[in-house]
């Protein structure tokens, strides 16, 4: 796992989990959440063990051939409690790492969960993605912090897709 921090270490831009199993495909692919806690290199948290699992260990067709995971979110800004979304906590950096992201990506996963009420970084997030063709989507039916393995993964189209 990689991580990639500001120098204050105040915003995590993004995290990358690369499998080291030479049998493993080629496909990347990158999940987005509202905002990180201090996982990195050496510390991991339950939404990104999940993702992990999901992705790497559970079997699931959806992600067949996926070597590399990254995780970015709305919202760089490291806060576990009481976070408040305001716009100085997406990260001057942030825009251009979500953008490289799902670049990158041949699977997003929204994985933001349906309590997220950031409504104009939804909306930015979703139109970039609208911009890029030939991507497999899928949303999460929770935060993955909350979730369950079972109904987790739900396919996604931005053709009428609509924010709450």
């Amino acid at each position: 796992m990689t991580a990639y921090f500001s120098k204050d270490h105040r915003y995590r831009f993004k995290l990358e989990i690369i499998l080291n199993n030479k049998l493993a495909g080629i496909k990347t692919a990158c999940v987005i959440m509202q905002n990180p806690s201090y996982a990195g290199e050496d510390v991991a948290d339950k939404s990104v063990q999940f993702m992990e699992k999901i992705v790497f260990e559970k079997g699931l067709k959806e992600f067949n051939g996926v070597r590399r995971l990254i995780v970015i979110n709305l919202f760089a800004f490291i806060q576990t409690n009481k976070f408040e979304g305001l716009p100085e906590e997406i990260g001057a950096e942030n825009n251009r790492a979500i953008k490289n992201a799902l670049k990158e990506s041949e699977i997003v996963i929204i994985g933001w969960g349906s309590g997220n009420k950031f409504k104009e970084r939804k909306k930015y997030v979703i139109s970039f993605l609208s911009e890029l063709k030939d991507k497999q989507l899928f949303k999460t039916s929770s935060h993955p912090s909350r979730a369950q393995y079972a109904g987790f993964i739900k396919p996604m189209s931005l053709r009428g897709f609509s924010l709450p």
